[in-house]
């Protein structure tokens, strides 16, 4: 994904690709969903997937004039949503690898972890705050249900929806 002149989504990428804890929740997820229960692919491919459509339908979003809530509602960049909708794209099943029932709440423990790593070393602590609440939001809004009271949130829900739609995701 290209990260268009935005150096934080970039360093968020940056962290992801180094993190080996997280590459292996993925294939746990992965384990569970499709070895265990014969479900759809729920592991690093679905997720950079996701992630990839959920950032390119915020740009489009952007670049048409919709603003992003977190520009909306704390003045924060438009560039921040894409690190928004990037993580929780990202993280939105890492609960699968405890259980699929209740994976949405399991990913919202796993992710707050991740981003208490990840978001100091690219946010001050206010900014940081904000942005772990906007991505674990993203999170458990995706659950079927679920309410996204943001674009973002929306966004994500709709970008995890398109891959399970295309039959892609039965491929693990």
């Amino acid at each position: 994904m290209p990260d268009r002149h935005n150096p934080r989504l970039h360093k968020v990428m940056d962290l992801v690709n180094q993190d080996d804890d997280l590459y292996a929740l993925w294939l746990a997820a992965n384990v569970n969903a499709v070895e265990r229960l014969e479900m759809t692919d729920h592991g690093p491919v679905h997720v950079k997937i996701v992630m990839n459509i959920a950032v390119r339908m915020l740009r489009l979003l952007s670049d048409a004039g919709v603003e992003p809530s977190v520009t909306t509602h704390y003045g924060l960049p438009p560039e921040d949503a894409e690190v928004v909708v990037a993580l929780a794209a990202l993280l939105h099943d890492v609960g699968m690898s405890i259980h699929r029932t209740g994976h949405e709440e399991f990913s919202l423990f796993i992710a707050k972890d991740k981003l208490d790593d990840m978001l100091p070393q690219i946010y001050d602590r206010r900014a940081s705050t904000i942005m772990r609440s906007e991505v674990l939001h993203a999170i458990i809004a995706h659950r079927s249900g679920g309410l996204p009271l943001t674009l973002e949130a929306g966004i994500v829900r709709i970008a995890d929806a398109l891959d399970m739609a295309k039959g892609r995701s039965r491929i693990p």
